[in-house]
């Protein structure tokens, strides 16, 4: 048994949580998420707290699974009742962002701009130009657009243009000495 499984996860007010046997479902004003259930864990809902439980002791990574599914579904709670936020910030003279839809058009040195097709579920912002507030209520799903939205123009080590993370700290090369020998 994991000890972050065995915690209780506390339901707020206005989630509504459904249990089947091979996953769950969690809906509040945030949206609704699912997650499949593991084999060899079960969860269960009492009062106004959802419980994870090992089902098959015997599996080999059953404390593994039982404390990841916990975490998990806790993610899951906190994103549709409150919904989760990353910034990225643009790094560069000339690099600039604009919204359009469900797409984010980049112009971040290259020849040509970029546009950026969000997924579903996850909506941005942009202000002044170079900073972009990305909003969703599925943390992972979150976590993996602002890290493929980096990965267009990561930050170089020289001069440290690009696309970071807000308040990323880049540590700068030193460039090559100048003038010097014969």
């Amino acid at each position: 048994m994991s000890r972050v499984g065995k915690k209780p996860i506390k339901i707020p007010a206005g989630v509504k949580v459904e249990i089947s046997p091979k996953q769950v479902k969690i809906s509040g004003k945030g949206g609704a998420l699912t997650h499949p259930l593991h084999e060899a864990v079960s969860a269960s809902v009492t009062g106004d707290e959802l419980n994870v439980a090992v089902k098959d002791a015997g599996h080999q990574d059953a404390g593994a699974i039982h404390g990841l599914t916990r975490s998990l579904l806790q993610n899951i709670v906190v994103g549709v009742t409150d919904g989760y936020k990353r910034d990225l910030e643009l790094q560069g003279v000339g690099y600039r962002a604009t919204v359009q839809g469900q797409k984010i058009n980049l112009s971040v040195g290259f020849s040509h701009p970029v546009e950026f097709p969000l997924p579903t579920g996850i909506t941005a912002t942009v202000e002044a130009n170079t900073k972009i507030s990305l909003k969703g209520a599925d943390k992972t799903l979150l976590g993996l657009t602002a890290a493929r939205l980096r990965k267009i123009r990561p930050p170089e080590p020289y001069k440290g243009k690009g696309i970071r993370y807000a308040g990323e700290v880049i540590t700068l090369k030193q460039g090559k000495a100048a003038g010097g020998g014969k």
